[in-house]
């Protein structure tokens, strides 16, 4: 009863003006309408359908001369914009812009038609060490100061294989020249041969310096690199930042430059020569990097005997055994299917 008195009223009024006159919503009469509308075959469109599409769509074959002047020789690698103001130009109007995109879009052809430049992905730096001076790994951190804002900047270089710091700066600045005396230092304290050493750092802008790279490719040095924010391709750097900084005498700030190197001196002698590290057996650096583990490990093994001959009960029966290093160490080691093919 409803729908048939809007109907009527329709007629004469507005949709919204008929809606007013009997009391009830738009939502209503529309929803009444939708639910009313005739059940249309399905090849053929219903009448409201008819009713909505635009008049002012384009037909088959006006499509049709979009698309061939998009795509002709002429116009095949231009933009939407300059395809129209072109023809525009020339006294040619098809249609607008909007509808050249829409059309483009329906045929999947919307987007830029450019190649686009895209970077690959960074390799994944694999580094294999069976022994000292194989491969380093260097990296820069700051130590604050004693003002905000006010840091000083430490270069460390390290063995990956022995833990052993073969050098390291202290200074106010970051710097290429800096950073190449550095390395060279290092390279020539350890009589490294040509094609002996790599050395691994992240991507800081020392790190990539033409003279650093430079000097590296003179002394037959092979140069590596972490990918960008990974830090875990330079671990054995940051590990022993950490190290450093966890120590318990290392400050929250210190007060000049002064300090600070008297306190790196202090540390990394006792870190080089006294530091037992978990991950080269609670050896030395300075141990593992000369070879002397070697016989500090026979000791450790002989001692452990004779303790197991007086008590083998507090050992559970079982002879002890003293703790060895790795013979191979890595930074990103190969999965097992690479390492088997």
């Amino acid at each position: 009863m409803v729908n048939a008195t809007h109907q009527g009223l329709t007629a004469l009024v507005s949709v919204r003006r008929a809606c007013q006159l009997v009391g009830v919503s738009k939502s209503t009469f529309y929803r009444h309408a939708k639910n009313d509308a005739p059940e249309c075959a399905p090849e053929e469109p219903c009448a409201i359908t008819r009713a909505r599409e635009p008049s002012n769509k384009l037909d088959p074959d006006e499509r049709r001369a979009v698309l061939d002047l998009l795509h002709s020789a002429q116009y095949v690698d231009a933009s939407v914009d300059h395809v129209w103001a072109s023809a525009l130009d020339q006294g040619i109007y098809l249609c607008s812009r909007a509808t050249m995109h829409r059309i483009l879009a329906e045929v999947d052809e919307a987007g830029d038609r450019r190649g686009q430049r895209t970077h690959p992905a960074k390799k994944i730096p694999v580094l294999m060490a069976s022994g000292p001076n194989q491969v380093w790994s260097w990296d820069i951190t700051k130590l604050r100061g004693p003002e905000k804002r006010v840091f000083y900047q430490l270069y460390v270089v390290l063995d990956i294989f022995s833990r052993f710091v073969v050098n390291w700066l202290l200074a106010t600045v970051e710097s290429d020249a800096l950073a190449q005396d550095f390395l060279e230092e290092a390279i020539d304290s350890q009589n490294v041969d040509r094609g002996q050493l790599t050395i691994h750092a992240d991507r800081g802008s020392s790190m990539r310096s033409k003279v650093v790279s430079e000097l590296l490719v003179d002394l037959g040095v092979e140069r590596s690199h972490s990918r960008p924010r990974v830090s875990n391709d330079n671990p054995y750097s940051e590990s022993q930042f950490k190290t450093l900084k966890y120590c318990p005498a290392f400050p929250a700030r210190f007060s000049s430059i002064e300090e600070t190197h008297e306190f790196c001196t202090r540390f990394f002698a006792f870190y080089n020569a006294e530091h037992r590290h978990l991950g080269i057996a609670l050896h030395t650096p300075a141990s593992v990097h000369t070879g002397t583990y070697l016989e500090v490990r026979d000791q450790r093994q002989a001692t452990l005997n004779a303790a197991y001959a007086v008590h083998p009960e507090r050992f559970r029966n079982r002879p002890p055994r003293a703790l060895e290093i790795d013979q191979v160490v890595w930074i990103n080691p190969p999965v097992l299917e690479e390492v088997r093919a």
